[in-house]
């Protein structure tokens, strides 16, 4: 028997004991020659058949980093109000990526859907979002650039550069204020907003603000949002604390408003490993979660980027998820779209966003029975099959049957002539010498003991 071993400083040959010697192929046969076509076949092959069934990963976020700057929440009385940003990122952000939004295109686009931005307002005049945009009084504007920015995470479109973009790219948006001009937030404000997006004819209204109390007024507005068939979606908490301070320690769980009241979907935000940011405010009463860590986004001005934080941005993330959904299944209310957004999510203590999975699930019937207005019961989601699946399969046979040729070449040229060498002979089948005489009879109808009785 042979034994190979690689030894001293030059990799040495050791073969029997002998260093130096290399070890001796079988006369007569392809040896390592075989092997080396076979693997290289394969190679070949397999690089065909996935040629055949196209590619279908999505790609990585990757290539050089640029920073941005940071998105605000609110601008200071006597303070300049956010200039557009100089600075692109060309890069796939990672929350794409995440979010698989590139296969969930091939099936949906939120055409036809309008979405309510309750926030700081919209500027009509960002390039990502130009002619889609409509405002409600002085809405059009935005000092601050955080509604322009969710906006763009809800439906901003593919701009030359640059390969950021909203979830629903046909889209329309509904800028409407929450606050003052300057990000001051109050519940009376945020509760104008959501009636104005409603009375406005939007079908999914996002909301920012994530109050400490809930009150009569907000309850009213999530109220008139449900008789409509209006899907509220809005921050589960806070965004989070940027202070040094405030990062120390995680804020106790506890509700916010209007996320926690009844009807309304509340979104946690995530980062890129889904976890929840250090410091971040938290809620045990969280419906769904999405990428809310460091995302990138667009500004109220120019074509450049801006990068933020929180549940906010989060939430602008499932309302163009509901956006998509709406388009493709305009037959379902808005709790059964919310429903499917939370069915279709990645498991997780707090689900995490699909939307890929959202748009190519299919109710059953009996999900989709009850009128609107109705609470929709609780029901399996059946997914469709892979059309990639189809395609894969047709280009593997061909591969198949190659390899099938290769291994036989191989064992004919191979394995057959050492076989011949060595006395292998295929072995004969053993015939019975059993004599007819010793063949037993049974008659016809004879059960287990042989005979029957009549």
């Amino acid at each position: 028997m042979t034994t190979t071993r690689r030894s001293g400083a030059h990799g040495t040959a050791v073969v029997d004991g002998v260093p130096g010697r290399r070890p001796s192929a079988v006369r007569g046969s392809a040896g390592p020659r075989a092997v080396r076509f076979l693997a290289a076949a394969t190679a070949l092959l397999l690089a065909g058949a996935v040629g055949a069934a196209g590619a279908g990963a999505a790609m990585a976020a990757e290539g050089s980093t640029v920073r941005l700057p940071v998105l605000p929440s609110r601008v200071d009385a006597g303070k300049p109000c956010t200039a557009g940003s100089d600075r692109r990122a060309t890069d796939v952000p990672w929350e794409q990526v995440s979010l698989q939004l590139g296969r969930a295109w091939q099936s949906a686009s939120g055409a036809g859907v309008t979405v309510g931005v309750v926030d700081t307002g919209v500027s009509a005049s960002a390039p990502a979002l130009k002619g889609r945009v409509s405002a409600v009084g002085g809405a059009g504007t935005d000092c601050v650039g955080h509604g322009t920015f969710v906006a763009g995470l809800v439906a901003a479109s593919v701009q030359d550069g640059v390969r950021f973009a909203g979830v629903a790219q046909r889209a329309r948006i509904l800028a409407v204020r929450g606050s003052d001009a300057r990000g001051e937030v109050t519940a009376a404000r945020v509760a104008d907003g959501i009636r104005a997006a409603v009375q406005g004819g939007a079908q999914v209204v996002t909301v920012s603000a994530a109050l400490a109390d809930d009150s009569a007024a907000l309850r009213s507005a999530v109220a008139l949002a449900a008789r409509k068939d209006v899907l509220v979606v809005a921050a589960a908490v806070p965004d989070t604390p940027t202070t040094a301070a405030s990062l120390s320690q995680r804020p106790a769980a506890r509700d916010y408003y209007p996320a926690a009241d009844d009807g309304v979907l509340s979104v946690l935000d995530v980062d890129v490993d889904g976890q929840r940011p250090t410091g971040a405010y938290t809620t045990d009463s969280a419906g769904i979660a999405a990428p809310g860590d460091g995302v990138v986004g667009i500004g109220p001005a120019k074509d450049g980027h801006y990068i933020g934080s929180g549940a906010s941005l989060a939430a602008g993330y499932v309302a163009g998820a509901a956006a998509l959904v709406r388009s493709v299944h305009p037959e379902l209310t808005a709790a059964q779209t919310a429903d499917l957004l939370r069915s279709s999510a990645y498991p997780a203590d707090v689900p995490r966003l699909d939307p890929y999975a959202a748009v190519t699930s299919v109710l059953t019937p009996t999900a989709a029975a009850p009128g609107r207005g109705e609470a929709a019961p609780e029901s399996p989601v059946r997914l469709p099959a892979d059309k990639a699946a189809g395609p894969l399969r047709r280009a593997l046979w061909p591969t198949a049957a190659g390899l099938g040729v290769i291994v036989a070449v191989v064992w004919a040229g191979l394995v057959l002539p050492r076989g011949r060498r060595l006395g292998w002979r295929p072995s004969r089948p053993q015939v019975s010498e059993t004599t007819p005489e010793a063949a037993a009879t049974v008659p016809a109808g004879a059960g287990a003991g042989g005979t029957t009785e009549g």
